[in-house]
């Protein structure tokens, strides 16, 4: 029996993580989504129904680790269904496989699995937000609205800070003691991340370039294409 009751925690967690509920808030709005979902959703569907998408995807990091934890299922599983969600995320059933980069539930698991590393690993990534958000801030050529304005236009220093923390997490984590299923757990979550970035959209490039190192150094440093 609990061989079956490990195997429906995970594959609750996928499809949980699997759940296109980004697409759903786009229908509720009436808009079409295009590129990246949740930018194109913050866009144009406004900043609470994009707010509302990013809570929901920290929900589904967090809930298959907390239900885990409370019906006492084992760390390991528990490691793996905080995996399974975030593979959901990337790789969802629901969207013939072809999701999202994983970078808000991969924190948002991690957070729940084990905090304290996470600290850590958001130093480099509040440093990217600094450097891309401070210079429009201080830009007195804009009005104030605009300096205001969450997000902006794409930046290296933040997928970049992203890709540093997720490495840092498992190094913080081995650091500071935390039990090596964790440790693990979290070296894996870099690897999906940095798989997802290298696959996602990656046939496109090659069709139109024949520069496949500059591609791929530019898809695991800053998560675009070679342009």
């Amino acid at each position: 029996m609990e061989i079956w009751s490990n195997m429906a925690l995970v594959l609750g967690a996928y499809l949980l993580g699997s759940a296109p509920h980004l697409v759903a808030l786009s229908k509720i709005r009436g808009i079409n989504l295009n590129g990246d979902l949740h930018i194109s959703l913050w866009r144009k569907g406004g900043r609470l129904v994009g707010t509302i998408g990013i809570l929901f995807e920290f929900a589904k990091g967090i809930i298959p680790v907390l239900v885990g934890i409370g019906l006492g299922f084992s760390l390991p599983v528990v490691t793996l269904a905080g995996l399974a969600a975030v593979i959901g995320q990337m790789w969802p059933i629901f969207l013939q496989f072809d999701g999202e980069k994983g970078n808000s539930i991969g924190l948002a698991m991690a957070a729940a699995l084990a905090p304290y590393p996470l600290l850590i690993a958001l130093v480099p990534i509040a440093i990217s937000v600094a450097i891309r958000t401070v210079p429009r801030l201080l830009d007195s050529r804009q009005s104030l609205n605009e300096r205001l304005k969450l997000g902006g236009p794409p930046s290296r220093s933040l997928p970049l800070g992203m890709a540093i923390g997720f490495v840092t997490l498992p190094i913080a984590s081995w650091w500071l003691r935390e039990p090596m299923v964790i440790t693990s757990g979290f070296l894996l979550l870099f690897i999906l991340i940095m798989v997802r970035r290298l696959t996602a959209g990656l046939r496109g490039d090659l069709a139109v370039s024949a520069r496949i190192g500059n591609i791929l150094v530019n898809r695991l440093l800053y998560d675009r294409s070679y342009r």
